[in-house]
């Protein structure tokens, strides 16, 4: 075992402080994701905008949109790279630096190119965001607080978003090109808060483990748990990890992406299917051009805006049930309720814009509001949380890269394709993105099995591609489990059978019966 010397410092961060406070920091990434989203929304229907770009027409603004997305489908490939060679801090820093730079080149832009350039600049930088901070949130967290901490960092994502709705609406009262300008520019501040706090935050102490920085990596779990060198916990947190990165080792396979696909395809599919139908669901018909949705509801001008930073607001409230949920309801349960409630209210959406009467207006509103809220509880924060838990150690940073750049990919085609659809099929592009959503329904259904309360090393077990692990489990390494195995199976086929139908029905691949791997399964 690494021997780590107790620290004389009374003043450092240790233990579920110092947990929550780089949750919060790391937050930031996806603060600087969310505001970017919801930023161009409003102030693309603004005056001053438009007559400075000279009333760009369809094309012309999906490009503008969209094109961050080509940014950060080509980083979030090589983030998978980056994150393995220079680690999560060090992406982090990267990230939040070209972010920056992006975003001032788009508040000082001279005109459409420009802004194109700025535009996919940031997208750079919030590709290597995207892709590093589920992967240093998951790294950090335990295994019963992981989904909790995971959907706090959604949340931070829509606040990021709400914040830039609203600073749209405030600012269209300024009467010259200050209105959108000065949105564009708190991205600049944001991300160089983030820059500048990446410096000063904990390495991953998995990636320190895997590169044999071994003493290092004791000493950042050393102080998630609580700052005594002697804890059991932390010793036995170590040992397993450290086990593990010496079995992945000895099978003498490599990293690359093609051992990655070979070995662990099925993971892969489902990590980049959670995040394309993350996108296919609608979320950024509604995210990314809000206003102009409530505008073909009848709602003009600034009105849409403001109903658009209303909508943010309940947003934001629907990612909060999560934070208590996921780690009990499980991952399952939530996605699947959120893709029948969203595919609802896409179908009245478009409903309501097909008949087009009086009522049209507040009706959109509310089904849009009930959308938001159903994605925020579920399709916003679980595909996230799902691609770096179900990876492993050693290709858990290609495995998430290529998630995010599903997601980015996706995101693209929505964002570039949804003005001029909205122009051509009109009401129907609603209901289009309601069948994806009993798509994905049907997906979870099937094929996703239950994450919950899984440590990251025994995620082996929970996908069937362990014969048996030789090792002591974390949780078998915390908690002293006596119970023989004879035990654990009756009790096991006991809490199968006494279930009810609704829940083997609901709950069909649901791993919450899972038990960690003990000494007594042999």
């Amino acid at each position: 075992m690494v021997e780590v010397a107790h620290s004389s410092s009374r003043h450092r961060l240790v233990g579920q402080p110092l947990l929550y406070a780089i949750s919060l920091f790391a937050s930031l990434g996806v603060f600087l994701f969310g505001y970017d989203q919801g930023v161009m929304s409003g102030i693309i229907t603004g005056p001053y905008f438009k007559q400075f770009f000279n009333s760009p027409g369809p094309i012309e603004l999906g490009t503008m949109v969209a094109v961050l997305e080509l940014g950060a489908l080509a980083t979030s490939i090589a983030a998978g790279r980056i994150g393995d060679v220079i680690g999560r801090k060090g992406t982090l820093f990267i990230g939040a630096l070209v972010f920056t730079v992006g975003g001032a080149i788009q508040t000082f832009t001279t005109g459409f190119y420009v802004m194109i350039i700025g535009r996919v600049i940031s997208g750079c930088g919030v590709g290597l965001l995207s892709t590093i901070v589920p992967i240093y949130q998951s790294e950090i967290s335990p295994p019963n607080h992981r989904g909790a901490l995971a959907c706090m960092e959604f949340t931070c994502n829509i606040v990021g978003y709400a914040s830039s709705v609203w600073t749209d609406y405030f600012c269209s009262f300024i009467g010259s090109d200050l209105s959108w300008r000065i949105p564009l520019f708190l991205q600049c501040v944001i991300g160089s808060i983030l820059a500048a706090g990446s410096l000063v935050m904990p390495e991953s102490p998995r990636w320190l483990i895997d590169t044999d920085q071994d003493a290092a990596g004791m000493r950042v779990i050393v102080d998630l748990h609580g700052g005594d060198p002697d804890n059991i916990i932390a010793q036995a947190e170590f040992q397993e990890i450290k086990d593990k990165v010496l079995s992945e080792r000895e099978l003498g396979e490599g990293r690359s992406y093609a051992v990655m696909w070979r070995k662990y395809k099925r993971r892969v599919l489902l990590a980049m299917s959670s995040q394309a139908f993350a996108q296919l669901n609608g979320i950024n018909v509604i995210s990314y051009y809000a206003p102009s949705v409530f505008e073909e509801a009848g709602w003009l001008g600034r009105d849409a805006v403001l109903m658009t930073g209303i909508n943010a607001i309940i947003y934001v409230l629907s990612t909060l049930p999560p934070w208590y949920l996921v780690d009990r309801w499980g991952r399952r349960f939530i996605l699947l309720s959120g893709a029948v409630i969203m595919g609802i209210a896409l179908g009245f959406t478009g409903w309501w814009m097909y008949i087009d009467v009086p009522a049209t207006p507040k009706a959109v509103v509310a089904c849009v509001i009930v959308f938001n809220a159903a994605f925020g509880y579920s399709w916003g924060p679980i595909p996230w949380l799902y691609p770096p838990e179900i990876m492993p150690l050693t290709f858990r940073s290609k495995g998430v890269s290529i998630s995010t750049a599903t997601n980015w990919a996706f995101n693209f085609i929505v964002g570039e394709t949804t003005p001029y659809l909205q122009e051509v099929i009109t009401w129907r592009l609603y209901p289009m993105h309601g069948f994806y959503c009993a798509c994905s329904f049907i997906l979870v259904y099937f094929l996703y099995p239950e994450t919950k309360g899984v440590p990251l090393e025994e995620m082996d077990a929970v996908f069937g591609e362990e014969e048996r692990l030789d090792y002591e489990s974390e949780r078998a390494s915390l908690v002293s489990n006596t119970r023989s195995h004879s035990i654990r199976s009756g009790s096991r086929r006991r809490a199968a059978t006494e279930r009810g139908w609704v829940s083997r029905l609901i709950y069909r691949n649901d791993r919450s019966t899972y038990q960690p791997i003990g000494e007594g399964d042999e």
